[in-house]
């Protein structure tokens, strides 16, 4: 079925849907910006990128899924973990991006994505605060 049919079914009635007030969420994986849209919505696309942490508390996880391969899924998706510095993440996950031809789009917001999940795993420095000296 069409992307665009698929998302006639699936806007209004998913069972990642949140709804808060006006504002309409999406916890699926593949959708990189949470927002339940046409655009970032990955469950109905034939291309989608998922970018997650990995589990040994260092990288990335980008698990991608192809449009060739649609009759056997277990063969269409593929994941790859990153686990080089902040700069080599990035052109790694953006090499792959590229290879894949993903929109641009979903180029961008994956790239913030994966920004945000480093920063993350950085180490927090408590500074102590120095009080200045009586005389």
């Amino acid at each position: 079925m069409s992307a665009a049919f698929n998302w006639m079914v699936v806007r209004n009635n998913s069972s990642f849907l949140m709804k808060r007030g006006a504002h309409q969420f999406s916890r699926e994986a593949t959708n990189l910006k949470g927002v339940n849209s046409f655009r970032f919505n990955g469950f109905i696309r034939d291309r989608s990128v998922a970018i997650q942490p990995a589990k040994t508390g260092k990288g990335v996880v980008v698990s991608t899924k192809h449009y060739k391969g649609q009759r056997r899924p277990n063969k269409r998706k593929f994941k790859t973990t990153i686990n080089k510095d902040g700069r080599h993440t990035l052109k790694g996950v953006a090499n792959i991006l590229r290879s894949g031809r993903f929109e641009g789009n979903t180029h961008m917001a994956a790239l913030r994505k994966t920004s945000a999940i480093l920063r993350s795993q950085k180490p927090v420095v408590v500074r102590q605060r120095t009080r200045a000296k009586k005389n």
